[in-house]
C-alpha cells in the first residue's frame, strides 16, 4: 500500500514537469504510476515554499453556483455574471469523493484521503480501510501517513483553521488517527479501550507540534466539571498545552491579535462550532474565517522554510444538513473572502493555493427563474417587456423556491398539503424526502489551483491525488 502511494506521489511530481503519467486506479483509490508519457531529465518543476488548502465542507458545485449568484446580488448585481475569487484560477479538476466502503462519503474519509494519500472508510481518520469502525486495536494496527506530521518533520510551520470544532473530522484529518471520528473528547467504546493505547482526538491535537490551531470546540478539551465533555474531570488540555509548549492559548479576537508572533498560538472561540456568519452579533468576540486565516498566514509566514495551512469553512456543511441554504451561502461568501485574502497576500511564484470540497450535498437550483431573480426567493419566470411577473405555480397551485433539497428536515412528503415555502436567509428550504437531516451527495466536486504545482489539478482525479499534488509541489519524494 505505502509503496503504491509513494509511487503515486512520484508520478504526480513527474507529471508537473514531464507530462502526464499513464496510470491505473486500484480498489483503494491509489494512483499506481507507470512510466511518464515523456521524459526530460533537465526539466524541473518550480517548487512551492508554502501550500494553503482551502476546504469548503459540503461545497458542491451547486453550492458554488448559488453562492456566486448570492455574492453578486449582495453587491447589487443580477448575480449570474459574478465570479468568486477562486473561479479565476486557471487550473481546475473534478474530484471523485467516494469512500472505500461508501458511494456517498463522509468528511472523515474524504479529508483523510487529502491528508494521507489513501482513500479509507467512512468515519475513519488517518487509518486504513482494513480496520473495523470503533476498534482501538485497528486504529493502532493500520495507521496512515499524516501530512501534518510530515510537514513538521521536514521543518515547515503547520497551521489548522476551521469554523467547526477543531476536533471535527476535516481539521482532525491533519493530525489525528481514529477508527471513529466521534472520539473527539473520549474513546467511546469503554475504559478498556484507553488501556490499549488509543488517544481521543483532542488529546492528539495538544500532543501535535503545530504552530497555529484556530477554531471552535472548547468542550472537547475540558472535563465535565469544567463544562466540557471529557470524562477525566479537572482536566484542561488547553492549559496543559500552553504549559508544555510555551505557546499562547486564546479565546477571543482581541486575545488572538495580541498573542506573541514568535510562539505557537492555540485558539478556541466557542464551546462547539463557531457561530454562523448570518447569525453573528455585531459585538461578537469570535474572529471570522478571514480573521483567522489572516492571523494564521501572518504567523506561519515567519518560518523561513515555509508552511502548510489547512483552512476549513466547516459550517457550509452544517447549514445544508439543516436545510437552510441561506446560511450555507453566507458561509461560502465568507469562505471566498478568506480565499481572496490569501490571494492578495501571497506570491503566486512561491505559494500553491488549492480550493476544494470534501463532498457535495443534495442541493438543487431548480425551475426557470428569470435573470437576476432573488436566489433565496420564489421562482419568478422571465416575462415580455411591460408584463408584471408573478411567481411560478407548481402543479399543486403553490409557488416554489429556486433552491431546494432532495431530502431533509423541510420535506414535503407525507404532508396533506404542501405549505407555501419560506424565503430569506434563514428559511428552511423545502425537500422531497423526509429525513432528520439533509444528506451528503456523491457527485464529483471541483478542485481549483494556483501557484507552483497547480498543473496537477486537471481532468478527473481521485481525491487522494490532492495529497500527491501537495507533496509534489513541495518537491518531496
Amino acid at each position: 500500500m505505502i509503496t503504491k502511494r509513494i509511487t503515486a506521489a512520484l508520478c504526480a511530481t513527474a507529471a508537473l514537469s514531464l507530462g502526464a503519467c499513464t496510470s491505473t486506479v486500484n480498489y483503494y483509490g491509489d494512483k499506481q504510476a507507470l512510466e511518464p508519457a515523456s521524459a526530460d531529465a533537465s526539466a524541473e518543476a518550480p517548487r512551492a515554499k508554502n501550500v494553503i488548502l482551502f476546504i469548503g465542507d459540503g461545497m458542491g458545485i451547486s453550492t458554488i453556483t448559488a453562492a456566486r449568484i448570492y455574492a453578486g446580488q449582495k453587491l447589487g448585481q443580477t448575480g449570474e455574471e459574478y465570479v468568486l475569487p477562486f473561479e479565476n484560477f486557471e487550473n481546475v479538476a473534478l474530484v471523485k469523493t467516494y469512500n472505500i466502503n461508501a458511494q456517498v462519503p463522509d468528511s472523515a474519509g474524504t479529508a483523510t484521503a487529502m491528508h494521507s494519500g489513501v482513500k479509507t472508510n467512512m468515519g475513519f481518520l488517518g487509518v486504513g480501510p482494513e480496520g473495523a469502525r470503533g476498534s482501538c486495536a485497528d486504529t493502532l494496527a493500520y495507521p496512515l501517513p499524516l501530512l501534518g506530521e510530515e510537514v513538521k518533520e521536514r521543518g515547515l510551520a503547520l497551521g489548522i483553521v476551521s469554523t467547526a470544532r477543531i476536533t471535527h473530522a476535516t481539521p482532525a484529518s491533519v493530525y489525528a488517527r481514529a477508527t471513529e471520528r466521534n472520539w473527539e473528547a473520549y474513546i467511546g467504546t469503554g475504559d478498556d479501550q484507553d488501556a490499549e493505547g488509543c488517544r481521543d482526538i483532542a488529546a492528539q491535537l495538544v500532543e501535535t507540534e503545530f504552530d497555529v490551531a484556530l477554531g471552535g470546540g472548547m468542550r472537547s478539551f475540558l472535563g465535565a466539571d469544567l463544562g466540557g465533555h471529557r470524562r477525566d474531570e479537572g482536566t484542561d488540555l488547553s492549559a496543559l498545552w500552553a504549559e508544555r509548549t510555551g505557546g499562547t492559548f486564546v479565546t477571543n479576537s482581541a486575545q488572538l491579535e495580541a498573542a506573541p508572533m514568535d510562539a505557537p498560538v492555540f485558539g478556541l472561540f466557542s464551546s462547539s462550532h463557531m457561530t454562523y456568519m448570518a447569525q453573528r452579533e455585531e459585538a461578537s468576540s469570535e474572529p471570522t474565517l478571514t480573521d483567522m486565516t489572516a492571523q494564521a498566514m501572518a504567523r506561519l509566514s515567519a518560518d523561513p522554510d515555509g508552511f502548510y495551512l489547512m483552512v476549513e469553512s466547516g459550517r457550509i456543511d452544517h447549514a445544508h444538513h439543516m436545510g437552510q441554504a441561506g446560511l450555507a451561502l453566507e458561509e461560502t461568501a465568507e469562505f471566498a473572502r478568506a480565499i481572496q485574502y490569501a490571494i492578495d497576500n501571497t506570491d503566486p511564484e512561491e505559494t500553491l493555493i488549492l480550493v476544494t470540497a470534501d463532498h457535495s450535498h443534495v442541493f438543487t437550483i431548480a425551475g426557470y427563474p428569470r435573470r437576476g431573480n432573488d436566489i433565496l426567493g420564489l421562482v419568478v419566470p422571465p416575462t415580455s417587456d411591460g408584463e408584471v411577473a408573478e411567481a411560478t405555480r407548481a402543479a399543486d397551485g403553490r409557488p416554489y423556491t429556486t433552491l431546494g433539497y432532495a431530502n431533509g428536515p423541510g420535506a414535503i412528503a407525507n404532508q396533506a398539503e404542501r405549505p407555501v415555502p419560506e424565503t430569506g436567509i434563514e428559511a428552511l428550504q423545502q425537500a422531497a424526502i423526509p429525513t432528520g437531516g439533509e444528506t451528503h451527495a456523491g457527485e464529483d466536486v471541483a478542485l481549483y489551483a494556483r501557484g507552483p504545482g497547480a498543473e496537477g489539478a486537471r481532468g478527473v482525479i481521485e481525491q487522494n491525488v490532492i495529497y500527491d499534488i501537495i507533496r509534489g509541489a513541495f518537491g518531496w519524494e
